[in-house]
C-alpha cells in the first residue's frame, strides 16, 4: 500500500523475504543501493555501506526490536528510505529513526513528509520518545555552530541540522568519529601501551573470542552489554536500560554472522573471581580489507582505575593486526563528554574526523 507524500512522490512499505535465508528480493536490492548511495552522500565514506545480502539480517526485528522499514518513490524511482526502530527494552516508548532522501529530489518536502508518516506510525505504537543520528559538516551557512547541552562539542547547523530542528528535534548529544590507522611505527607504540597496561592490570587476565559467544563467557559479556546502556554517557537522551541474557546474546551473535561479518571480543577477567569486567569489540565485514569497526567499549564502573580500558582496545587491536592485517583503519566514536575513553583513544593514535549529532524529539 502506497503513501502519498507530495504531487510526484509516494512512501511503500519494504516487505521482507518471509522465509529465513531467502535472497534479497530485487527491490531490497534497489534499497540497499539507494541506503549506501545517501550514505555517501552524507557522510563522503562508504563505511557503513552493506550489501544486500549483509542487510537483511540488520532490517529483521528481534525480540529486543521491532523494525520497519519505507522506500521513497518519485516519478517511479527509488529515491531514499525510511526506519523506524522501536526498542522493547523498558517502557517500549523508545524509538530511533532514519530518514534519508537522495540530493536529487531534495527540496521538494518529501523528507518532511516521511518524518511525520513515521511519527504518526510511532505514536500509534506507543512511542513518547524519537531519537536520530546525523553527521553534520560545514555547508556555508553563517548560522552559529550548535552547542550540544552537556557542556561537550558542537556541530554546524547544517542543512541537516535546520531540518530537525524546524522538524521538533533538539541536539542533546554531539560524539566524535574517530580513526587509527596502521603505519610502520604503529605495532611498536600500541605493544608499548599495551605492555604497560598489563603491568598497571596485574590483577587482571585478557581473555579473547570470535563469535559465537564461548559458553564460558556468555554471562560476563551479557552482563557488561546492559551496563552500556546504563554507564556511558549520553546527556539527556533518555535511552532505556537494556536487559541482555544469553539468549540476546545468542540473537546478536547468529545476527552478525548472517550478515557474514565477523567480531572480535576482547575482554580482562579478574583473575580471583573470574568476572569479565572491561570489554572492546571490532568488527569486520567479508573483505578482509576493507574498514575495521570498533563497537562497544566498557570498563565496569567498580573495576576502573586499572587502565583496563587501555588494555582491552591495545590488546584486540594487536591480535586483530595478525587475524586482518591489511585492514588499515579502524573507526570508532564517542560521546564528546566521555573523556576518559577519548583520552585512551588518543594516546593510541585516533583522531577524529567527523561529528555527528544525537538528536531527540519528545512526542506529546
Amino acid at each position: 500500500m502506497s503513501i502519498p507524500l507530495t504531487d510526484t512522490a509516494t512512501l511503500h512499505p519494504l516487505v521482507l523475504p518471509a522465509r529465513a535465508g531467502a535472497a534479497p528480493t530485487p527491490v531490497l536490492r534497489e534499497y540497499a543501493a539507494v541506503r549506501n548511495a545517501s550514505i555517501l552522500e552524507s557522510t563522503g565514506r562508504d563505511d557503513d555501506a552493506l550489501e544486500p545480502e549483509a542487510l537483511l539480517p540488520v532490517l529483521a526485528s528481534t525480540p529486543d526490536r521491532v523494525r520497519r522499514q519505507w522506500y521513497i518513490e518519485s516519478d517511479g524511482r527509488m529515491v531514499g528510505c525510511a526506519v523506524l526502530d522501536i526498542s522493547q527494552d523498558g517502557e517500549k516508548d523508545t524509538a530511533l529513526v532514519t530518514v534519508a532522501v537522495l540530493r536529487k529530489a531534495a527540496g521538494r518536502g518529501i523528507g518532511r513528509a516521511v518524518y511525520a508518516h513515521l511519527e504518526t506510525v510511532a505514536r500509534e505504537a506507543g512511542v513518547r520518545r524519537m531519537l536520530h543520528w546525523a553527521e553534520h559538516h560545514e555547508d556555508g551557512s553563517d548560522a552559529e555552530p550548535l552547542a550540544s547541552p552537556t557542556g561537550f562539542g558542537s556541530v554546524p547547523a547544517d542543512r541537516s541540522a535546520r531540518f530537525l530542528l524546524r522538524n521538533g528535534f533538539r541536539l542533546e548529544q554531539v560524539e566524535r568519529a574517530s580513526e587509527f590507522r596502521w603505519t610502520d611505527d604503529s605495532l611498536p607504540h600500541v605493544t608499548a601501551l599495551r605492555d604497560e597496561a598489563a603491568r598497571h592490570a596485574h590483577d587482571y587476565r585478557v581473555v579473547r573470542w570470535m563469535l559465537p559467544t564461548p559458553a564460558e563467557h556468555v554471562d560476563g559479556y551479557a552482563w557488561m552489554k546492559s551496563r552500556m546502556s546504563t554507564d556511558v554517557p549520553e546527556g539527556e537522551l533518555d535511552m532505556p536500560e537494556e536487559t541482555w541474557d544469553a539468549a540476546r546474546v545468542a540473537q546478536q551473535d547468529s545476527r552478525i554472522i548472517r550478515r557474514g561479518w565477523a567480531l572480535q571480543v576482547t575482554a580482562a577477567q579478574h583473575i580471583r573471581t573470574g568476572e569479565l569486567c572491561a570489554f572492546n569489540e571490532l568488527a569486520i565485514g567479508s573483505d578482509a580489507g576493507a574498514t575495521t569497526h570498533q563497537y562497544d567499549t566498557l570498563v565496569l564502573a567498580e573495576h576502573r582505575g586499572h587502565r583496563l580500558g587501555m588494555l582491552v582496545k591495545t590488546a584486540g587491536l594487536l591480535a586483530w593486526r595478525t587475524q586482518y592485517p591489511s585492514s588499515a583503519r579502524i573507526v570508532t566514536y564517542n560521546a564528546e563528554e566521555n573523556r576518559p575513553m577519548l583520552s585512551i583513544n588518543e594516546d593510541i593514535g585516533f583522531t577524529g574526523f567527523a561529528y555527528e549529532g544525537a538528536w531527540k524529539k519528545e512526542l506529546t
